[in-house]
């Protein structure tokens, strides 16, 4: 696997699990282990059937919980402290082929990336459950859904056009982050005020 390829796996590994760590993780050992994904030997670990297993249940679990308006964001906050250095971690192993210092910085700019799309993520959809109806709710689940897989499907099959795109997400990551926090400490301002009292 060239340097590109590389990087691309790495960034699209982390970029995905701020969404949909188990999918990532099963999506790559399946395919692998079928043979329609080459993966480093440091992921080769994803392929063995228990790890397949395991994500694949708690990928069916995820993918009901996020459907849910409020139980997905009680399942992003406990999720948090595991994807993010899951993320690092996959986005490090994706660079184990080659130069250890490479490996080390994939990891932290990978733990960062995934870091930032599960704020994104969560903090969007922290601001969709303010809806009273939920459509929207479903409606952004599945489109992270498939964003998650097409995304890691370009990360493999166009490595040099998923960097390009993954530049063009950390720009517009660095834009919307801040609008989403402000939107979310509006919402909750509003019930931090006291109702007025008549005389």
């Amino acid at each position: 696997m060239d340097i590109l390829q590389s990087l691309a796996l790495a960034g699209g590994m982390a970029w995905a699990s701020g969404m949909r760590l188990y999918a990532v993780v099963f999506l790559a050992g399946l395919l692998g282990r079928l043979g329609y994904l080459q993966l480093p030997a440091t992921l080769s670990v994803l392929e063995n059937p228990w790890i397949i297993g395991l994500s694949g249940v708690l990928l069916c679990i995820e993918f009901l919980a996020d459907k849910v308006p409020a139980v997905d964001s009680f399942w992003d906050a406990l999720q948090g402290f595991i994807r993010i250095p899951a993320g690092a971690l996959l986005a490090a192993l994706a660079m184990g082929e080659h130069d250890p210092a490479l490996m080390v910085a994939a990891g932290l700019l990978g733990g960062t990336l995934t870091a930032g799309t599960f704020a994104a993520k969560a903090g969007g959809r922290a601001l969709i459950n303010t809806s009273p109806e939920p459509f929207s709710n479903v409606t952004a689940s599945l489109g992270e859904d498939v964003l998650t897989a097409s995304g890691l499907w370009i990360a493999v099959a166009h490595p040099i056009l998923f960097l390009i795109l993954l530049g063009l997400f950390i720009l517009l990551l660095l834009w919307l982050l801040p609008k989403i926090w402000r939107g979310i400490r509006a919402f909750f301002a509003i019930f931090r005020k006291k109702p007025s009292t008549t005389a």
